[in-house]
């Protein structure tokens, strides 16, 4: 299959280069465990990047079989990774949909050992994030589904953060609870429910509600403009132009915008100078730099000082309990 795709005329001709550094990839898996090093020779490494898509594509190709093979039956399927989900057109003998139900679901499992649990047919079924129930008029009522060991730990208001995170936590999850609710009593719920976890993180109230109803109107603007995007298409930015630095944040660092004025009036365009991006480099070629990116970085947290990784020093070597 990937072959088959990277082949394709449209496609860069680089097919062989991925597939043998996809090979080296997925035949090097090594992980260290003490004063030892392992190979790992069966199945994928799910650390590494490329294992999402691999194992996508992987079970797709014994879907491209056995899925036809249902359609008069399974008349919608979709997958992501491991959640499958599918609507099932029951045959009117109670007996005979049994057993086609069973034979389809041992149909799945016929691939290389992958096992999967499989829910029984149901009106109500629960997908990733979302919970959806089928109404005896057909329509299908979508709600957020959450699960009940969350503990909703947000990160309280004195971490080192960025001032922006509070807002930005609340614009995005706001924005999916409307948009994955169909009804407006179950928006109202989720979204008490998620002011009050904040309040008792210890965020007060006066700033929370300006930032719910700011979220709350842009979400509403955001659904309705919905599909209206393909009208006008994306600013093209060349990133060559750009130029990036790399922070460790700290809360008491100078604020972005005094960093920016800094790069501009002593980097970008001085005063009286020739601007950075007509000057050219030691190869005689232009610099073309005229925007600068902050790219922060999550500096040490609790969690990486207290959350033990390294077992070395801590009683016998792993390599002590092996057997020749």
């Amino acid at each position: 299959m990937v072959h088959q795709e990277l082949s394709k005329p449209q496609q860069p001709s680089y097919t062989e280069a991925l597939v043998s550094a996809l090979h080296i990839v997925f035949t090097n898996s090594i992980v260290k465990f003490g004063d030892t090093y392992w190979r790992q020779i069966s199945g994928t490494g799910m650390g590494i990047a490329p294992a999402p898509p691999w194992a996508a594509i992987f079970y797709a190709l014994h879907e491209q079989h056995f899925v036809p093979k249902w359609s008069s039956h399974l008349v919608f399927y979709k997958r992501f990774i491991d959640d499958i989900i599918g609507i099932w057109l029951p045959h009117p003998d109670m007996a005979t949909d049994t057993s086609l139900w069973s034979a389809f679901c041992n149909d799945l499992q016929q691939w290389h050992g992958l096992e999967w649990i499989v829910s029984p047919h149901s009106t109500r079924c629960n997908f990733m994030d979302l919970a959806l129930t089928l109404t005896p008029t057909g329509k299908i009522d979508t709600n957020l589904f959450e699960k009940s060991q969350n503990l909703y730990l947000y990160i309280p208001p004195g971490s080192a953060h960025p001032k922006g995170m509070i807002k930005g936590l609340i614009f995005g999850n706001t924005l999916r609870i409307m948009r994955l609710c169909s009804h407006e009593g179950d928006v109202t719920t989720h979204l008490t429910n998620f002011k009050t976890r904040l309040l008792a993180r210890g965020y007060p109230l006066s700033l929370l509600e300006p930032l719910f109803l700011q979220a709350i109107q842009d979400a509403k603007t955001f659904i309705t403009n919905q599909g209206r995007d393909h009208l006008t298409p994306p600013p093209t930015h060349n990133t060559s132009t750009k130029i990036f630095l790399h922070l460790e944040f700290h809360p008491e660092d100078p604020k972005p915008q005094a960093i920016h004025r800094l790069w501009q009036e002593y980097g970008s365009e001085p005063e009286g100078k020739r601007p950075l991006r007509d000057m050219c480099n030691s190869f005689k070629e232009k610099v073309n730099l005229d925007s600068l990116t902050i790219a922060y970085s999550q500096p040490p947290n609790l969690r990486n000082r207290f959350s033990v990784r390294d077992i070395s020093g801590r009683g016998r070597d792993v390599s002590s309990y092996l057997v020749e």
